[in-house]
């Protein structure tokens, strides 16, 4: 069994205030991008609920939200570096503009499997891939976000929907762990 972490054991990394200013900033990015067109947005659960919730708030187009679960993380600080589909119910995204709203890109591996199924299933319209986190110290493959809102190091964090063995999600920061591992 995993040791629990206590709140007070966390640093702040990303303060609450930074997280939606910049969410702010990145909505008026997607306005410009997509103006008046009809946007479909993925989010991926758990971890990246609370950020599309909070980025969506600012997205003018008319909007359809749809949620897919993936895992690739056990219990613990790591990933198993093997993506689960655990549910991708998805409607026709054919002739459609998509954006998969991710929590972190570190491996790369979930949104190498997110962008292949894509283009495996669907001729979208255009497709684009944002990361509330981007972390490139930890990346095995090639893949970049289109969008991104904080660029972090090799740091286990928690908080703002990202857990630790599906505790801290309800953060409303973003925090780490010193760790050994």
């Amino acid at each position: 069994m995993l040791e629990m972490i206590k709140e007070s054991d966390l640093k702040v990394l990303i303060t609450e205030e930074e997280l939606q200013n910049k969410i702010k900033e990145l909505g008026k990015v997607l306005n410009e991008f997509y103006k008046d067109e009809e946007l479909y947005v993925i989010c991926v659960l758990k971890g990246s609920v609370m950020f599309t919730t909070d980025l969506v708030k600012h997205l003018k187009m008319p909007l359809n939200m749809n949620f897919i679960r993936l895992s690739s993380y056990g219990s613990g600080f790591t990933s198993t570096g093997k993506v689960n589909a655990v549910d991708i119910s998805l409607p026709n995204l054919n002739g459609k503009n998509v954006l998969i709203v991710e929590d972190i890109i570190d491996t790369g591996l979930t949104a190498k499997f997110l962008i292949d199924f894509m283009h495996l299933n669907f001729k979208t319209k255009s497709l684009k891939f944002c990361s509330l986190l981007d972390k490139k110290s930890t990346r095995k493959t090639d893949i970049e976000p289109d969008y991104y809102c904080f660029q972090i190091e090799n740091q286990f964090v928690v908080g703002y929907g990202l857990d630790y063995d599906g505790f801290y999600r309800n953060l409303p920061y973003i925090g780490y762990l010193e760790t050994n591992e």
